[in-house]
């Protein structure tokens, strides 16, 4: 697991500039290079940020924080995180009583400290209103819950977080221990595991993400991506060099992920279609500048990227161990299994 990200002497910790940095600022960086002349990227690279995906709707029209509502976001979340851990007798709010109290206590999560440098209100740059544009009328969506007892369509279903079904072929992907809802690709912020490491090598580099340890072997000796009937979780990647910046082109997608997932719990259309441009550039010493687009014509009305400083993480990757000690998922199936049978004998 990750540092909790809730940890006050992290609060002031600013991440680099993002894209909307001025391009001189970002080009008088020079990074360390490989014997090939490339830029080394290589390293563990922390991906937490208090800064939303989406704009929020009361910050329609602002685009950056100020200093000071910054400073205030940050404050509060290490407020709310001090709130959660104290015990019951102390708390200012009490704990549900005989409701949910969700899957993990606070201690399991890592939101992130800080906003991004930059202070941009989203991580999406584009479109200028910092939101996901709007589906194509008929595409499939999906908000999930772990109440959820209804039958989803299955394509997008198998992308997001479990739902309240009772066999395993009916739990969601990251439930299942198969992807990661934090690691896409694209790599979008949330949870907790927000850490990838990328190994680099003359012809291909190794993205692995912390969670459920996934690794994206990409090749960067030109040939061509897998066949159109070849179809993979994480689909085929291809990557160039335009400069000091990776470019990582990703098809083949199963239709049983969605297009693009915008938190753990909903997903949007089908991956069949997806077609998914990463770039990955050093832009100071300790930050890694992560930007990923969407181009999907059938699932979304326009193309959409998001910008995200990761830095260099200061601890190595530690096994991700996902079925192992298990007893939820073990104890979820043998309930759903006795009361099939109670109600048989009735």
């Amino acid at each position: 697991m990750s540092n909790r990200g809730c940890a006050v002497a992290l609060i002031l910790l600013a991440f680099t500039l993002g894209s909307t940095a001025p391009a001189a600022a970002q080009s008088e960086f020079e990074p360390s290079r490989l014997a090939d002349g490339k830029p080394d990227l290589q390293g563990v690279w922390d991906f937490r940020t208090l800064t939303p995906l989406q704009r929020p709707e009361d910050r329609a029209d602002q685009a950056l924080l100020t200093p000071e509502e910054a400073a205030e976001i940050e404050a509060a979340a290490v407020q709310r995180a001090i709130e959660a851990d104290r015990p019951s007798e102390i708390r200012t709010e009490p704990l549900p009583v005989g409701g949910n109290v969700g899957g993990y206590n606070n201690f399991w999560f890592d939101r992130g400290a800080g906003v991004v440098d930059d202070r941009r209100t989203s991580l999406i740059v584009d479109p200028p209103d910092g939101r996901v544009p709007e589906a194509q009328p008929g595409v499939k969506q999906q908000e999930t819950t772990n109440d959820d007892t209804s039958e989803p369509d299955r394509p997008v279903r198998f992308r997001v977080g479990g739902i309240g079904t009772h066999g395993p072929e009916d739990r969601g992907l990251a439930e299942r221990c198969l992807l990661g809802f934090n690691t896409g690709p694209p790599i979008v912020p949330g949870g907790y595991n927000q850490n990838m490491q990328l190994f680099q090598t003359a012809d291909h580099v190794v993205i692995l993400n912390e969670m459920v340890h996934d690794a994206r072997i990409v090749p960067l000796d030109g040939r061509d991506p897998l066949p159109e009937d070849m179809r993979q979780w994480m689909g085929s990647s291809r990557g160039h060099w335009e400069g000091d910046t990776l470019v990582v082109e990703t098809t083949n997608f199963t239709g049983l992920t969605s297009s693009f997932s915008p938190s753990v719990v909903s997903a949007i259309g089908t991956g069949r279609t997806l077609h998914l441009t990463e770039r990955f550039r050093r832009v100071a010493e300790d930050t890694l500048l992560y930007e990923f687009t969407i181009n999907d014509p059938t699932s979304f009305t326009r193309p959409f990227t998001a910008a995200i400083p990761m830095k260099r993480g200061t601890a190595p990757l530690f096994e991700y161990a996902c079925h192992e000690g298990n007893y939820g998922m073990l104890n979820l199936l043998s309930g759903a299994r006795a009361q099939e049978r109670e109600a048989s004998e009735q």
